[in-house]
């Protein structure tokens, strides 16, 4: 029986010419790039060239990006660091309450410093309203951090009218792009983004290896101690070959991003219609009108996560009841709780699929078959 992996929005495979381009690197460029000799400036011009093809793929500066070891170091960095450099200004943060808990857990720790956070709610659609968001606003405001695709049910938010709102306000705009990135065409100055939070392994690059977009100006405090790398704000010896693996990553997400989001489509629609063909009974959550076509969310009334996750398995399917960082967790989903409310049987019935480069036509058929008889089963 073929294993058929489901679950991309947790991590990708990484993609072959990825590391068609990183061996070599492991192999011949073992010097560190803070060193003046040869060895060093071979390191540091990879580095360079890497930091300008991924500033590009977002409108940006080559000044303006900052390697980090992952979205989550990144957001950190973003909320934390905004916070602490920016004191003099306010103590406010507003995010959601359906953030990534990189955000999430970050925030609390703020709270626990004496900065006060709004966490915005969303409707069933999965989405903020604008004006809770402007209402929100105040003069101690510095901060405002939005996801652009959330993770658990692939809803788009309103980056661009976020933007504009905060254009004449104090508060810097950071947005966790980690879902949005490679599947999203990205601007930062056309959308208004301060601060923007990306990862390699969501895009089929390596893991471990992340970056973070700063705004020309914007104030950030570092959060670790060290060396002068990555203009004094992130401290460490650089993952060199890691990152030429990131620059290739981004080079060909640039090159096939439309076509990845039309196929990705096509096996959503295809999936849905055979979980229909078959009389499966199920509701998508979120609104597919404001959504990316590589993840859906799925709740399956009668049945339960647990036992599905472990019948997908047995079965071959890799598939998530949320976030990845919290797997093997039964708990509810707070980000179908924010949306539907605690007691609701979706936060516990409710599966993600989602697609990318290890499926193709066949094995979304093969899938869509096994999950309808496994769902079957378990209602029974």
């Amino acid at each position: 029986m073929k294993s058929i992996y489901l679950d991309h929005a947790a991590t990708t495979p990484i993609h072959p010419e990825v590391i068609n381009d990183m061996v070599p690197v492991l192999e011949e460029t073992f010097g560190n790039p803070s060193s003046i000799h040869q060895y060093g400036r071979k390191a540091r011009q990879i580095l360079d060239v890497a930091r300008d093809v991924i500033a590009k793929s977002i409108g940006a500066n080559e000044k303006e990006i900052i390697f980090t070891s992952g979205g989550t170091e990144a957001d950190n960095l973003a909320l934390i660091g905004s916070a602490y450099a920016n004191m003099d200004k306010g103590k406010h943060i507003v995010t959601t309450m359906i953030e990534h808990h990189a955000i999430l857990h970050a925030a609390e720790f703020l709270e626990k410093q004496g900065f006060t956070i709004t966490y915005l709610p969303v409707n069933e659609n999965g989405r903020i309203n604008l004006d809770e968001l402007s209402s929100a606003l105040t003069d101690e405001t510095t901060t405002v951090s939005v996801m652009h695709v959330n993770n658990e049910t692939g809803m788009v938010q309103p980056i661009k009218e976020i933007g504009e709102l905060l254009r004449e306000h104090q508060a810097y705009f950071h947005t966790d792009a980690v879902q949005a990135y490679g599947v999203l065409p990205i601007d930062v100055n056309k959308l208004g983004i301060d601060l923007l939070t990306a990862s390699s392994h969501k895009i089929n690059g390596p893991k471990g290896l992340g970056f973070l977009y700063v705004k020309d100006g914007v104030r950030i405090d570092a959060l670790q101690y060290g060396g002068e790398q990555e203009r004094k704000r992130r401290p460490g010896t650089e993952n060199v070959a890691g990152i030429k693996g990131f620059q290739r990553a981004v080079e060909l997400l640039n090159n096939t991003r439309e076509e990845k989001v039309q196929t990705h489509q096509m096996f959503l629609d295809l999936f849905l219609k055979i979980l229909e063909t078959e009389g499966i009974s199920f509701s998508i959550n979120g609104d597919r009108d404001h959504a990316v076509s590589s993840i859906i969310n799925i709740s399956f009334p009668g049945t339960n996560v647990e036992s599905l996750l472990t019948n997908f398995d047995l079965a071959g399917i890799a598939a998530s009841s949320g976030s990845a960082c919290t797997a093997g967790s039964v708990e509810p989903s707070h980000v179908l709780s924010a949306m539907y409310g605690d007691s609701n049987e979706r936060t516990t019935n409710s599966i993600r699929f989602s697609f990318g480069l290890a499926n193709n036509r066949e094995d979304i058929e093969e899938a869509a078959m096994r999950v309808a008889s496994i769902v079957q089963r378990v209602k029974r």
